[in-house]
């Protein structure tokens, strides 16, 4: 049977700062992430099997991704858990603002790093997470593949 790449395609809203970075995103703003999840497998050959012909059912998928990273970080506030904004962090989480403090900087690159090693542990052992790519913005994004790692 060959081997079948899928991929799932999810959308959220995140705030964050770059602590100690030189430019404008060392201050507190936003992106509309656009996050590609591709698993790879063979397809289910037992035609007894309600999931005949798939590889994973992308409701399964959806499941799996949204619990572990579209849940937790829509709409969310993301900060280095070592930045000077934890003065800030407290005060929103006081007034009821959803944060997350993270011990990474939450650049696109260490958040696809993050999400790869929550996305693998719930995955069915005969399928692999293949890739992720987070696009920060229209033209801007970081991608991870189990290849390079």
């Amino acid at each position: 049977m060959s081997t079948i790449r899928i991929t799932k395609q999810f959308n959220f809203e995140t705030g964050h700062a770059l602590y100690g970075y030189d430019g404008k995103c060392k201050n507190v703003h936003g992106h509309s992430y656009k996050l590609s999840v591709t698993v790879i497998g063979k397809p289910i050959t037992d035609s007894s099997q309600v999931k005949y012909g798939m590889v994973i059912d992308f409701s399964d998928l959806k499941k799996i991704v949204k619990e572990e990273i579209v849940d937790v970080f829509d709409h969310a506030t993301v900060f280095n858990q070592n930045t000077p904004h934890i003065e800030l962090a407290k005060e929103l989480k006081d007034r009821d603002h959803h944060v997350i403090l993270v011990d990474y900087q939450p650049t696109s690159e260490m958040m696809v790093i993050d999400f790869a090693n929550k996305i693998k542990k719930r995955l069915p052992e005969n399928i692999n997470l293949f890739s992720l790519r987070l696009q920060e913005t229209e033209t801007s994004f970081a991608e991870w593949f189990a290849s390079d790692n």
